[in-house]
């Protein structure tokens, strides 16, 4: 693993911890500038494809769920840690399915589920861009429904 603040390949280890079933954190220092980060190791059993709206198949990407929901969460009170374990949980839910084929929609289902309990500001943009909102209405009635609950 290269270290992402100076392309450095020497880095030590400083904890190590499993996560969640089949994934292993790992808190690294490189060796070469100092900085630290986080590492997640997944044991991949089944290659899971999403088909898309419009039909195109393509390899479940856990990163492309982490970028979203970075993008909901921006200059909000949620952590990267949170970020990366529910995108984790929904990787995982996927997987518990033993399924080799998803649909994107229930892909964003679950990440709409378990983003809601972590910030509702933060699921309502990510509703927008899922849902495709059009209109203001279509944000009134997604507040109406957060405030319900």
């Amino acid at each position: 693993m290269r270290c992402p603040y100076c392309n450095a390949e020497n880095s030590k280890t400083l904890e190590t911890r499993d996560s969640a079933e089949n994934t292993t954190r790992r808190r690294k220092e490189c060796i070469t500038c100092g900085k630290r980060y986080t590492t997640y190791e997944y044991l991949e059993t089944v290659e899971l494809m999403v088909r898309k709206k419009d039909g195109e198949l393509q390899r479940f990407d856990v990163n492309k769920i982490i970028r979203g929901l970075q993008k909901s969460c921006e200059k909000r009170p949620v952590t990267m840690t949170q970020i990366n374990e529910l995108a984790d949980h929904v990787r995982q839910d996927l997987m518990l399915k033993g399924a080799q084929e998803v649909a994107s929609e229930e892909i964003g289902d679950l990440i709409m589920q378990y983003l809601k309990k972590v910030d509702r500001i933060a699921y309502i943009r990510f509703a927008s861009v899922y849902k495709q909102f059009e209109e203001p209405e279509d944000f009134r009635r997604v507040i109406s429904e957060v405030k319900k609950k």
